[in-house]
């Protein structure tokens, strides 16, 4: 009978265990707020929102105060915005304006921790797109140097920045986990990070293993499959190789749908099942 007890009580902490794995991982949802009950009905843990569009740093705080207002309303937090840099703000090339992009960055950043969003996703393909001819080497020096002023901004604000590495058929830089993080090692700021993810690592040939090396830099994740960048579950590609790596390195930040989506009402939950399936649960 002891034995057995023990058995039990075995499991059960195995099974506390299991349990703690899978809550490592956050599922979300790339949408805006309106969308948050429904994301909420569907299972998301999370909504990620745009800067552009959610804390518009070129309006005004009076502008801004009734998105602050459904912030806090909201049934779901906004854990992430994506979207940051306007095309018309250089931040690579000739015609870089480091000035104007970190006076954007500082509002958005104050704008975010107001409404409780920890992350700012620096994806934006049209402002750090090289311009022909111009020297990528010079490109990632200046890329580089943005950085290092906007970490301590950041910081200030208790926002983590993380670098988007996108296929190169959106940009001509930054196109690889890889890349991505030693951008970060050469920043060497605690808020300027790295996010894999996975839709563009498939389109640029980038293994799971580029997660396994890229470990403590990575703070946020997004996620489609590679045909047609569909929701998750669509034409039932595998990538569970992608979701077992984030649980090798402990992952435990949010995990954004960010896709091409047919129908988002019938989509969603299923998308956000096949998640809860597939990389929230160790396999």
């Amino acid at each position: 009978m002891k034995n057995l007890q023990k058995l039990v009580v075995l499991a059960s902490l195995l099974w506390i265990g299991m349990i703690t794995a899978t809550a490592q991982i956050k599922i979300g949802v790339c949408t805006n707020i309106q969308n948050a009950q429904k994301a909420k009905d569907a299972g998301a843990q999370f909504i990620e929102e745009s800067v552009g569009r959610f804390l518009m740093p070129d309006k005004s705080d009076a502008e801004f105060a009734s998105n602050l207002a459904a912030a806090k309303a909201s049934p779901l937090p906004i854990l992430s915005c994506n979207g940051f840099m306007p095309g018309s703000i250089k931040v690579t090339g000739p015609n870089a304006d480091h000035e104007a992009a970190l006076k954007w960055a500082e509002t958005a950043f104050r704008r975010a921790q107001q409404a409780g969003i920890s992350r700012i996703v620096f994806g934006s393909d049209r402002a750090r797109q090289i311009p022909e001819g111009f020297s990528y080497k010079e490109a990632t020096k200046q890329f580089v140097s943005l950085l290092k002023k906007m970490g301590p901004i950041a910081a200030k604000y208790n926002v983590i920045v993380v670098l988007e590495p996108l296929r190169s058929a959106e940009c001509n830089f930054l196109n690889t986990v890889g890349e991505g993080v030693q951008i970060v090692k050469k920043v060497n700021h605690p808020n300027i990070q790295c996010l894999a993810d996975i839709y563009h690592m498939m389109q640029e040939n980038e293994g799971p293993e580029a997660i396994l090396k890229g470990g403590k830099y990575l703070k946020h994740c997004h996620v489609a499959e590679k045909m047609d960048r569909a929701a998750p579950g669509t034409n039932g590609e595998d990538l569970t190789p992608y979701y077992n790596a984030l649980h090798q390195i402990g992952y435990q930040g949010g995990l954004s749908i960010e896709c091409s989506w047919k129908d988002f009402d019938k989509q969603l939950a299923p998308a956000l099942a096949n998640l809860k399936k597939y990389a929230v649960q160790k396999k």
